[in-house]
């Protein structure tokens, strides 16, 4: 069998919704039922097939070849296989995805990751803001799951985290890890202004950082913990696994401006 692989004609003329394009929802389906489908849209309707080039017989790995900043939701939902997209997504790239793992060969727009529940999302270029933040209408963003980003991500990366890892392995815009619940945020280069703004609970580790005069500085940082996540993290990024057990860091508690039981910890070296 060969990844079901949908190849993208021409750039889309319009903003469109691609949650159909997952496992889940095309496995059983013959290839001319699948072009029927119908993709949301922001103006006129369109069926799959009217974007895309539809070949391969395997729906357990999807292959979207040639992104757009245009192509939303991608992954949505999903709950097992894979999906590798070569190009660039659209914002709230792998909402509310179970579980599989969603590879993104470029850079992903605004609020990928918000509601991750499971699975594993990698995007090899930069992400837009609010990466696994709560969407519109939502109290909480991202509760399970692991995400890397490869490139830089914008502002309010990990803003209401529950749960979960989110690695960066670039710069973070500013706001990092603002108002985290738990979960923990891994920024492998510098963190932006203000990080761990009203953060309630959760970890920050950042290369460098300048915390906020509602931060205190206080005890040894807990090496048994540095260890095993160290451990768990040297198979999704070097740089992250580097950084948490690898690298003297100092320990910080805030936000006093809020609950104050978050940590951040700065690399001092």
């Amino acid at each position: 069998m060969s990844a079901l692989c949908f190849q993208l004609r021409a750039a889309p003329p319009q903003r469109l919704d691609c949650s159909a394009l997952t496992p889940d929802r095309l496995r059983g389906l013959r290839l001319a039922e699948i072009a029927r489908l119908p993709l949301g849209t922001t103006r006129a309707a369109l069926a799959v097939g009217d974007i895309f080039t539809i070949t391969g017989d395997d729906p357990e790995h999807i292959v979207i070849a040639g992104g757009s900043a245009r192509m939303d939701e991608i992954g949505a939902g999903m709950t097992t296989g894979a999906i590798t997209v070569e190009g660039e997504v659209g914002i709230r790239a792998g909402h509310g995805m179970r579980g599989g793992r969603l590879c993104i060969n470029g850079n992903a727009g605004p609020f990928a990751a918000t509601g991750l529940l499971g699975g594993e999302i990698e995007i090899r270029g930069d992400a837009g803001d609010f990466l696994g933040g709560p969407g519109p209408g939502h109290r909480a963003g991202m509760a399970g799951g692991v995400v890397v980003v490869r490139g830089a991500a914008g502002a309010r990366a990990g803003d209401r985290l529950r749960r979960g890892i989110i690695v960066i392995e670039g710069d973070a815009g500013e706001y990092p890890a603002s108002r985290m619940l738990a979960g923990t945020l891994i920024i492998c280069s510098r963190a932006g202004a203000a990080p761990g703004y009203l953060m309630r609970r959760g970890t920050l580790f950042a290369r460098e950082a300048s915390p906020l005069a509602t931060f205190l500085a206080t005890g040894s940082v807990d090496h048994v913990f540095r260890a095993l996540l160290a451990r768990a993290l040297s198979p999704l990024s070097a740089k992250a696994a580097l950084l948490v057990g690898g690298t003297a860091l100092a320990r910080f508690n805030g936000d006093l401006a809020g609950l104050g039981k978050g940590e951040l910890l700065i690399a001092t070296g």
